[in-house]
């Protein structure tokens, strides 16, 4: 079925349009533009909505805003936004009343023309994407990145062709609930993340396995052999199954032995590079680029994977290096929304560094970050929600009596950076790496990497 096909089919039927964001504003305008009968619906008021909310009024949306924006839901389809769980009670009323519930992302998986490879997990999923983009892209293919990372693709499907590949990262939010089948599927890794909204950390898990349980022998499944979660996974797996391993041997995907990066198939290796050639630095982009590797076999040849791996500089806000003034490195680790994202680039780091975290509470353990901050880092600095949780983590951490780290919190995110720089001397490393999601005080990472980047280069 074609983008315009689809809307022919629902053209006569109610529909609504959860969350005037980034990802749904461009459906509601398609569908207006094909004549549907559309209500936006968003927690904001007309007043924040400004002239995005009048536009799309102008177009012909009934716009359902404020407080109450979810009460009453009753169309025949309903697009949710990412962010509003499949379980919410406004949604569970709906579908008892005969709503169809499903999202932007769900129909475009369902309509795309070309091949998809869809990459999910805990850690790692945005420059496991972007990796795996750059590879095909390097091998000549058309590549549409989409999902968490690039832009809304539903519509632009018309444009994509079949020779065409697609690549999506996708979140749990995404994925609870989703019918999908991608080609390839891959999970990076599983740790607690999104408590605050998934019933718990079960769910979490479950709803990653959304990305493979519609494939057959047809497609692959790609997992971490080394994660505790991916033999719960293999279990419902139809499809042939690559694992990635920087620790031990596969019968099919990558590792990495003796400091030797291998693809291997049907049990025979084949050598692609030496892993100290990768240009990102750490072991998590060891991982990353396993994946990829295993991913992209049959797509990507090992030549190009090697030159990709010793040249790609990597993603914006994942230890992206800012500037360097007055000896002092700055680094904006923004995408760092977890704890364990965090100790990723604590232990990729030489030299221990000036951290700046704290944001968004998402209702995650810090013990562990505790330790890893005791051991890894000369001095932090906390803002946000969870400043005092993850200063409590620190304090009572073991490690904490004979590392004596200093501690300071400050509520204000520029007072936070600038006190940073302050203190850091000729050698030191700053280090924004939050472990935590940047809702407290911004749109998102993205927005509060770039306010760390403006901060930083406004220093003298």
């Amino acid at each position: 079925m074609t983008l315009n096909e689809y809307i022919e089919s629902i053209k006569e039927k109610r529909i609504a349009v959860i969350g005037i964001g980034v990802s749904n504003e461009p459906l509601i305008e398609l569908l207006l533009n094909k004549g549907c009968h559309v209500t936006a619906c968003d927690k904001r008021s007309m007043e924040e909505m400004g002239e995005e909310g009048r536009k799309l009024e102008a177009m012909g949306a009934e716009l359902k805003l404020g407080v109450d924006y979810l009460e009453g839901l009753d169309q025949d389809i309903i697009f949710r936004t990412p962010g509003l769980m499949p379980f919410d009670p406004h949604l569970e009323a709906a579908k008892a009343r005969g709503s169809l519930v499903t999202s932007e992302m769900e129909v475009f998986m369902s309509l795309c023309p070309c091949p998809i490879i869809a990459v999910t997990g805990s850690d790692g999923k945005t420059t496991t994407t972007t990796i795996i983009s750059e590879l095909l892209k390097a091998a000549g293919y058309n590549v549409h990145l989409g999902g968490n990372i690039g832009h809304p693709l539903l519509c632009e499907t018309g444009e994509i062709r079949e020779k065409d590949v697609t690549v999506l990262e996708l979140s749990s939010f995404q994925l609870h609930s989703m019918h999908c089948c991608p080609d390839v599927a891959v999970i990076t890794n599983l740790s607690p993340n999104h408590l605050d909204k998934h019933k718990d950390f079960q769910d979490y898990i479950d709803a990653k396995r959304a990305v493979f349980e519609q494939q057959t022998e047809a497609h692959r499944l790609v997992l971490n052999r080394d994660d505790s979660h991916s033999e719960y996974y293999a279990s419902f797996a139809k499809a042939p199954i690559s694992y990635f391993s920087d620790k031990g041997n596969v019968q099919n995907g990558a590792i990495c032995e003796d400091g030797i990066i291998y693809r291997v198939v049907a049990g025979q290796r084949r050598p692609v590079m030496e892993a100290k050639d990768i240009k990102l630095p750490g072991e998590h982009n060891l991982l990353n680029y396993l994946a990829a590797f295993a991913a992209t076999e049959g797509w990507v040849s090992d030549q190009i994977c090697a030159q990709v791996a010793r040249t790609f500089a990597g993603v914006e806000h994942r230890l992206e290096q800012v500037r360097v003034l007055h000896g002092v490195t700055y680094i904006n680790d923004s995408i760092g929304t977890s704890p364990t994202r965090t100790s990723a680039g604590l232990h990729a780091l030489k030299t221990k560094p000036i951290v700046i975290a704290g944001g968004y509470d998402k209702h995650l353990p810090f013990d562990g970050l505790g330790d890893e901050l005791c051991l890894l880092s000369k001095r932090v600095f906390l803002t946000g929600d969870t400043a005092q949780r993850i200063k409590e983590a620190i304090l009572t951490s073991e490690y904490y009596p004979q590392s004596q780290l200093e501690v300071t919190v400050i509520d204000d995110f520029k007072e936070t950076v600038l006190a940073a720089a302050a203190s850091a001397v000729e050698g030191d490393i700053v280090l924004l790496s939050p472990a935590c999601a940047a809702f407290d005080k911004f749109k998102n990472f993205m927005e509060r990497g770039k306010i760390f980047k403006k901060i930083v280069m406004e220093l003298e």
